[in-house]
């Protein structure tokens, strides 16, 4: 998520409106222009815990209807977040995929905090598909330093290095929230580390990011906004096809077609029909291609659905 993830991060988000038109794009009930013989698909970053019951259960409910989601890549964004996207997994395990990490757009952790958040993930780590949400703060420290105030930053790439170097020992996937300039400090970081799997989520940056990011492997998942936003649709046309994923970063709410809707896991249907158009592949082509790349990348058993 983006620059309000901090003011949500204690509570789950409260239940809005559900919209369950199936005539959108998008839309929960939007079954019948995918064949799921043919075609399938992940969520490659979603807060699941963010949810509201109501929600979840629509989703969950959707699934087993035979939406052509099969998994849903949940990440966390503290240790009571981790501990709920936990329950989650236990209630769906062949559904839901955890990543656990903190998430940096909020205030840093104590050091017993982190102690503690650490030690669950030690014991946790065999399920874990991921490190993940981690990364640094630039959403906050932009909207500190337009305040006119001073931000440190070195306790946040400190905190992050604690994290990948996690990810180093366990050989996991770290999951990365990291645009901009921010993104140059982390790829410092995972090169130190030696580390091989990383996805940068929703990612921005600079031409010059970009090319070291693809030079070195790196993935990156695409969301909606390619409906609408340029500076995502340009990223799609540079970007490998075989480096690329769809997520929706749920539930965050996104805009155009899909304003005043809830966020479904479904979307990433249209964020990958819109990368066909990109990249001038048929839809069935990008779709298998894209599941194929987060299956991989988490090391993921294709399945149909949960």
């Amino acid at each position: 998520m983006k620059e309000t993830m901090s003011e949500s991060i204690k509570e789950p988000i409260k239940e809005p409106m559900i919209d369950r038109k199936g005539d959108e794009p998008g839309a929960a009930g939007d079954r019948k222009a995918h064949d799921p013989e043919k075609l399938w698909y992940i969520d490659a970053h979603i807060h699941l815990e963010q949810y509201g019951e109501q929600e979840r259960a629509l989703i969950f409910q959707d699934i087993a209807d035979g939406t052509p989601v099969s998994m849903l890549l949940a990440v966390s964004m503290n240790l009571p977040s981790c501990q709920r996207t936990r329950e989650l997994y236990r209630r769906y395990p062949h559904i839901v995929r955890p990543a656990y990490g903190f998430h940096p757009e909020q205030p840093l952790p104590s050091e017993d905090e982190l102690a503690e958040l650490l030690a669950w993930m030690e014991q946790t780590v065999h399920e874990a598909a991921a490190v993940g949400e981690i990364g640094l703060p630039y959403y906050m420290r932009t909207e500190v330093e337009q305040a006119g105030q001073a931000f440190y930053l070195q306790p946040y790439i400190d905190l992050l290095e604690r994290f990948i170097a996690f990810a180093a020992k366990h050989n996991k996937p770290v999951v990365l929230h990291a645009v901009y300039e921010d993104a140059d400090l982390v790829l410092d970081l995972l090169e130190r580390y030696k580390i091989e799997h990383a996805h940068f989520h929703w990612f921005k940056g600079s031409e010059k990011t970009v090319e070291r990011m693809i030079g070195l492997g790196y993935y990156i998942s695409i969301t909606p906004d390619i409906s609408y936003e340029e500076e995502i649709r340009r990223l799609a046309a540079r970007y490998p096809l075989e480096l690329m994923m769809a997520e929706t970063d749920g539930p965050w709410p996104f805009e155009g077609a899909y304003d005043g809707r809830m966020t479904h896991p479904l979307m990433v249907a249209d964020v990958v029909r819109h990368i066909a158009g990109i990249k001038s592949v048929s839809v069935e082509e990008a779709a298998a291609q894209v599941y194929g790349n987060t299956c991989a990348f988490y090391r993921l058993q294709p399945q149909a659905s949960g």
